[in-house]
């Protein structure tokens, strides 16, 4: 029992089970602010455009016989809601959607940043040169070469001092 309890420590106070975490809670709240964004700022000019109408009030009553909300007796949710209508919420589904889509395309935005600095930090170094080129023939030869083996030219040695 101590050896799994220990393990489960070990476990829990890894690095990633708490980046993890933190990813969680930090994605709750940019979730609800993305909801409110949705519901807020975004929806009302979009019901404004259409009549004067909030997008969550947007429903088709399932009454017998009816299939829209211009034949039903019910105007308003609400009021549906209150006669325990069956109704289908078409306007929260699209404000679920549209939150769904912002979410997703803003993390799609965090990945292409994180990977663009990834491909920075992981450009290889580049390789020390191992040949010169022949300055009379400018074939590839050896950077200790004294004589091109191409061109059979003699090589000026650069010596250091």
């Amino acid at each position: 029992m101590k050896k799994i309890l220990n393990e489960f420590k070990e476990f829990a106070v890894r690095g990633n089970v708490i980046d993890l975490a933190v990813g969680v809670i930090i994605g709750g709240a940019f979730g609800k602010i993305v909801t409110s964004f949705v519901n807020d700022i975004l929806m009302p000019p979009i019901g404004l455009l259409m009549g004067n109408k909030s997008f969550e009030q947007l429903f088709i009553p399932l009454e017998r016989g009816v299939l829209t909300s211009e034949g039903s007796k019910y105007t308003t949710l609400a009021m549906a809601e209150a006669d325990a209508i069956p109704v289908l919420k078409y306007g929260q589904f699209i404000n679920v959607v549209l939150d769904f889509l912002i979410v997703a395309f803003c993390i799609f935005l965090f990945i292409k940043g994180i990977n663009r600095l990834k491909r920075k930090k992981e450009e290889p170094a580049q390789p020390e040169p191992t040949t010169k080129a022949c300055p009379y023939c400018l074939s590839d030869i050896p950077l200790a070469a004294t004589r091109c083996a191409h061109c059979t030219s003699v090589l000026e040695v650069e010596r250091s001092s």
